[in-house]
């Protein structure tokens, strides 16, 4: 008899009876429990008014319903972004008209008092240079949309945004909190990857972890956004030019969506393999949102964090890109020489050797992408802005450079599926304190945006359009 109550056989008789249970058995426990708990509410306690009640409902009837509720959504999303990206364009070139005269003072500075030029170049136009362009570029964003992101949180609508993506995520044998990390992820990945700290399960929040980098970030918009103004929109007034950059960016993001929910599939099946946890979701009465707390909450324990880690790996890579500019071989410098090396690779994947220079120096920080590949079309020995419009930077790429739609195409796709910055690495391996995990975010992501492009590259040129 004793027998029977042994720990093994209580755990081997406990996985049998797991075993012959439905998958919805947790739903219909959870909807169970709430239908007793209505009925009693229902016989033990009476309102006077369902004014406040009624009026949660008859929103969440239109925000959450299946035919109006993902709409809403993206919509909500566009918005976010054009105000993102129209917003913090003027707000970047304020910045930059303070931090960048500034480095060329000290520049002088230095030069006048006898300080050797190497020494005031990797200072000034290569250190110094990276982060005053990671100020510029990826603080304005942050500091709209996370404001943004957070009145939307204090509002009460994200648990309805997780409501809405919970069937999708349960699907892809992920957490439909992922929903919410994922959500994090377009101000800052490494943002997101803090934000998994929600989910309970430790499978479904390192599923989470790894493939949170498939939502593009701040740091990514500036080249999605280059590329869709300057290739996409190029065709429409300038009155739509932000419209339709919003929207195609909006567009990269629901690819960005797709392969999130893909991978997570995959890796509910493979490494990661595991039933999806129940999860239940109480919706939060709507609030008036509080514009402090928004405010301490986007700016300070966001905005700045995120910002002080993405300084420390931009100095680095500042640093790098000044050596590789300035040291030169047999008459060309080290970053032609480079290019040159990985131009076979880029070409197969679509690109070119300048664009994956740019993507390997930026791995500290994806805001340098830009300026480091107007650095080697103009042969500048320190990161620049490049042309000053649109056309200008059009001429450059296609008519002197030899870009063509697919290479916009594929830098598009290679700059929503690439490795994570080193900003998020890091966050990565924090968070999981694992040095596995953290290179495993490195092969998953990179292999997806190799493999994209390279299929897609190889398609094209097979009928014709590359």
């Amino acid at each position: 008899m004793a027998d029977n109550f042994d720990p093994a056989n209580v755990l081997i008789k406990a996985e049998q009876l797991r075993n012959s249970l439905s998958p919805a058995f947790r739903d219909d426990i959870v909807q169970s429990i709430y239908s007793e708990a209505e009925q009693i509410a229902k016989r033990s306690v009476r309102s006077t008014s369902q004014k406040s009640v009624d009026f949660d409902q008859r929103v969440d009837q239109i925000v959450t319903s299946p035919i109006f509720g993902l709409p809403i959504m993206l919509s909500l999303l566009a918005l976010i972004i054009w105000i993102t990206v129209s917003g913090a364009n003027v707000v970047s070139a304020w910045i930059s008209n303070i931090l960048f005269p500034i480095g060329a003072w000290g520049s002088q500075l230095f030069t006048q008092v006898g300080i050797p030029w190497y020494i005031t170049g990797f200072l000034w136009d290569g250190i110094y240079r990276a982060m005053a362009w990671i100020v510029a570029v990826m603080l304005p964003p942050m500091a709209i949309f996370f404001p943004s992101f957070t009145l939307l949180e204090d509002l009460g609508y994200l648990p309805r945004v997780a409501f809405n993506l919970d069937w999708l995520y349960k699907k892809a044998g992920a957490h439909g909190k992922q929903s919410l990390t994922m959500a994090m992820g377009f101000g800052c990945n490494a943002a997101g990857i803090i934000s998994t700290r929600i989910i309970d399960s430790p499978r479904e929040r390192l599923i989470a972890i790894l493939t949170n980098n498939f939502v593009p970030c701040n740091g990514r918009f500036p080249t999605l956004i280059m590329l869709s103004t300057v290739f996409v929109a190029a065709s429409f007034s300038p009155v739509w030019t932000s419209i339709i950059a919003a929207t195609s960016v909006v567009g990269v993001v629901l690819i960005g969506v797709i392969f999130t929910l893909v991978v997570s599939w995959g890796l509910s099946q493979t490494i990661l393999k595991g039933q999806a946890s129940a999860f239940t979701l109480e919706l939060p009465p709507y609030r008036r949102p509080n514009v402090m707390r928004i405010l301490y909450t986007s700016l300070v324990d966001r905005t700045i964090f995120v910002l002080g880690r993405a300084l420390q790996t931009a100095a680095p890579a500042g640093a790098a890109i000044w050596l590789l500019a300035n040291i030169n071989v047999a008459g060309t410098s080290l970053a032609t020489h480079t290019a040159n090396f990985l131009q076979p690779f880029g070409y197969a994947l679509g690109l070119d050797g300048v664009i994956l220079l740019a993507y390997i120096i930026a791995i500290p920080a994806n805001e340098i992408v830009v300026p480091t590949m107007m650095m080697m079309y103009l042969g500048a020995g320190s990161m620049v802005d490049g042309p000053g419009s649109n056309e200008g930077i059009r001429s450059l790429l296609m008519n002197q450079n030899g870009w063509t739609m697919l290479t916009a195409i594929n830098l598009m796709l290679f700059a929503l599926l690439h490795n994570p910055c080193g900003t998020t690495i890091l966050t990565i391996y924090h968070e999981t304190k694992s040095v596995k995990w953290a290179v495993w975010s490195v092969v998953i992501t990179l292999g997806s945006a190799i493999g994209v492009t390279f299929i897609t590259a190889t398609v094209a040129r097979l009928l014709g359009w590359g």
